[in-house]
């Protein structure tokens, strides 16, 4: 499948560029499967659209600040990490910027000298290579809300005034590169709300890398390779996400990373069941959902696996119309946009 097929046009002044005051006051499209009708509203309405018995399942993955800007001990010259996966014994794979100044064996040092990072070989990726990292901090983590920024996508040029924005309200496990954006609309009041109204909220993790949000770089959907991401189910969301799927109630993913820990749990153990690994899922049109019966999502970048996902559930075309409908009716679009609710 061609991969220019799930291409659009967007004007640039629609992509959000910084969050809203209020997270559920984004605007809301709903897309209805069955008629293909849309509408439209606000965030907060999503409790109209959810129903007594539903399972509302959310990725409570928290993103590390792990973008850092250094210096090269050799020359002073500045240089950018971002620290994107532990490989053990403080051992990381990175991206680097500017990546040509970097070879091996160079010594970047953050924060004065309080974290350093030596450069080891390089990585299966464009800019990227293992780093050992020395530090005088007890905690890394501690240390990287100290020094790092939060990664944010390369599209948004303003600075974000309070970390907290890039986290949703449920955020609990470090461990992503990026946000799960669909996330970030929702408060603890509307959670409650949905509680009260008997939806079920569940957790899984899966910690998000930054291949998922990069547009495919090949002509055809086939030759493209996901990169893996970690995941974990625990027993108590498998139990209740097991069971509404045996009694039919609805699934509902909050955010194609959701659908694609459920979707691979399927595939890999023909059920729902509490389990953790690396997933590198590549879902598009013609693949089969087993488990997710409704989907809300933002709005995605033009040929990114994201899109394609969001196409193998409601459709291409409805997809595309739905997309083409949210240019002209202004939506904000990607990270800090509106969402879209696929039922």
């Amino acid at each position: 499948m061609d991969v220019s097929l799930f291409d659009f046009d967007l004007p640039q002044e629609l992509i959000a560029q910084t969050p809203l005051l209020n997270r559920s006051s984004s605007r809301l499209l709903v897309l209805d499967r069955k008629t293909e009708e849309i509408e439209h509203g606000t965030f907060a309405d999503l409790l109209g659209y959810l129903k007594a018995g539903d399972v509302l399942v959310l990725n409570d993955t928290r993103v590390r600040p792990a973008r850092l800007i250094g210096v090269k001990e050799e020359t002073g010259a500045q240089i950018e990490l971002l620290l994107l996966k532990p490989l053990g014994e403080d051992r990381w794979e990175a991206l680097v910027k500017p990546a040509k100044r970097v070879k091996e064996g160079t010594v970047i040092s953050f924060g004065e000298g309080r974290l350093k990072a030596i450069a080891q070989e390089e990585a299966d990726m464009a800019g990227g290579r293992v780093f050992q990292l020395h530090y005088t901090a007890s905690d890394l983590e501690e240390l990287l809300v100290d020094l790092g920024q939060m990664p944010l996508p390369p599209y948004i040029r303003e600075e974000l005034a309070e970390k907290e924005r890039y986290q949703t309200v449920y955020s609990r496990e470090t461990g992503s590169a990026a946000a799960p954006t669909a996330g970030l609309h929702f408060t603890p009041e509307l959670l409650q709300a949905a509680k009260e109204k008997g939806v079920e909220v569940t957790f899984l993790t899966l910690h998000v890398g930054l291949g998922t949000f990069r547009p495919v770089n090949v002509e055809t959907l086939e030759a493209h390779q996901m990169h893996a991401e970690f995941y974990s189910l625990g027993e108590e969301s498998a139990n209740r996400i097991h069971r509404a799927k045996e009694e039919g109630r609805r699934v509902i993913a909050v955010g194609t990373t959701a659908v694609r820990t459920l979707e691979t749990i399927a595939r890999d153990h023909g059920e729902i069941r509490a389990t953790s690994g690396w997933t590198d899922i590549f879902i598009y049109p013609g693949v089969k959902f087993q488990v997710v019966d409704a989907l809300l999502t933002n709005f995605h970048l033009p040929k990114s696996t994201l899109i394609m996902l969001v196409s193998a559930f409601a459709g291409r075309e409805l997809t595309l119309h739905a997309y083409q409908e949210a240019v002209e009716e202004q939506y904000r679009f990607f990270s800090f946009g509106d969402a879209m609710f696929i039922l």
